[in-house]
């Protein structure tokens, strides 16, 4: 059965991952992972993590991806084996060196390759085969043909590969741009993410009075580093034909909006197959132009060049955190108003269902026309009957 894993950058984000369908989670701790600017989950919550999502029945990924340093061997090892302690259903890793010391000090925790690792051939999947690794997430830049070669060469060792989200314009992750640029180590987990900025390219002048004249594709300037988004929604199936068992979706530090669109999206697409539904919910979400990257051979049309990022089709309005009576219970997260007409998002069967604000309550009791005080839990009149958890949103 194909698992469907997502991104959870903090405990409210791992709850909504779970609830639109995701059946695990990647997290990370405050040390050794390479989102260190997501909130990450301190021992005590990634306990309770864990917990939580064994209660539902699903499973949670710690990552320690870093390349990590002789200081770190130390401290590595003491993390491993809180995570096998903890009941984590395994580590993700790119260092080699973090690869002994997680045999070492728990030898029974199960260990993913991370794509950091840059696992672009049959024969080093077959390196970390043989190591003991239980799973590899492959490199963004293989094709289908590849992936498909892999698994026949190495049909014993899980393959894992994204299927939604951000791309780095380096290969595979291993970027040198936001240290050069900003002192910051990418490879330690502290990326600026240099890549979506807009740049301008010049030539030097001796008769201008800077010294400099900027030459610029057009008024909008230059994004020539900025890689568009991957969506392989559309393809999932030639994904498990290839050997894939887990398809994984990028972004611990997106929106809890952002997740539950992109949840809801992909668990509708893997039990009912690809639709019309799918793709408008994918544009409901802010994105870059979606590519499918190599996955269907050479792609030269990977960069995103007009602009760092789109706004998606709807605007986040709230979190529904109870339903009864013929009133929903709206933390609000953007500005509504009576008269304007809200959308669902849920994993139940009120999903894109839409109903009129008639009037709104604050918990005083005072009615209101405007609802714009955030994170304000708002009673309002609903035909519906909706779940704590679900999302409302408002068509653009």
């Amino acid at each position: 059965m194909t698992e469907l894993l997502a991104p959870a950058g903090n405990f409210s984000k791992l709850r909504t991952a779970l609830y639109f369908g995701a059946d695990a989670a990647y997290i990370g701790g405050k040390d050794f992972s390479l989102r260190s600017f997501a909130d990450n989950f301190t021992r005590e919550e990634l306990k309770a993590a864990v917990l939580y999502a064994h209660s539902l029945g699903k499973r949670v990924y710690v990552t320690a991806n870093i390349f990590a340093k002789n200081a770190d061997m130390p401290l590595l090892e003491d993390y491993f084996a809180f995570l096998w302690e903890a009941g984590a259903d395994a580590a993700i890793i790119s260092d080699s060196g973090a690869f002994l010391a997680a045999k070492k000090s728990a030898p029974q925790l199960p260990v993913h390759i991370s794509t950091q690792a840059n696992l672009t051939n049959k024969y080093a999947v077959k390196f970390w085969h043989d190591e003991g690794a239980a799973r590899v997430i492959l490199a963004r830049e293989l094709s289908l043909g590849e992936i498909s070669e892999i698994h026949e060469y190495v049909p014993d060792i899980e393959l894992e590969a994204f299927v939604h989200g951000a791309m780095c314009i380096s290969y595979s992750g291993r970027c040198l741009l936001s240290n050069y640029l900003a002192g910051r180590e990418s490879n330690r987990g502290e990326c600026v993410q240099a890549c979506r900025w807009k740049y301008s390219v010049r030539k030097k002048d001796e008769l201008s009075d800077s010294g400099w004249l900027d030459m610029e594709e057009d008024d909008r300037g230059t994004y020539i580093l900025n890689s568009k988004d991957l969506n392989m929604s559309a393809h999932l199936q030639k994904l498990t034909a290839a050997g894939v068992c887990s398809f994984k979706i990028e972004g611990r530090m997106k929106s809890e909006y952002y997740l539950a669109t992109v949840i809801n999206a992909y668990r509708r697409c893997v039990d009912g197959g690809y639709s019309e539904v799918v793709e408008r919910e994918l544009l409901t979400a802010a994105h870059r132009d979606y590519t499918t990257a190599y996955a269907l051979g050479d792609n030269q049309k990977t960069v995103n060049y007009s602009d760092s990022q789109a706004k998606g089709d709807c605007d986040y309005i709230g979190n529904v955190t109870d339903c009864k009576n013929g009133f929903a219970y709206i933390e609000m997260r953007g500005r509504f108003k009576a008269g304007d007409v809200l959308e669902i998002l849920s994993p139940h069967s009120c999903f894109g269902k839409s109903f009129a604000v008639e009037r709104a309550y604050l918990p005083t009791g005072e009615e209101v026309n405007d609802c714009k005080l955030v994170q304000t839990v708002y009673k309002v009149p609903c035909p519906y009957e909706l779940h704590a958890g679900d999302i409302l949103r408002r068509r653009k």
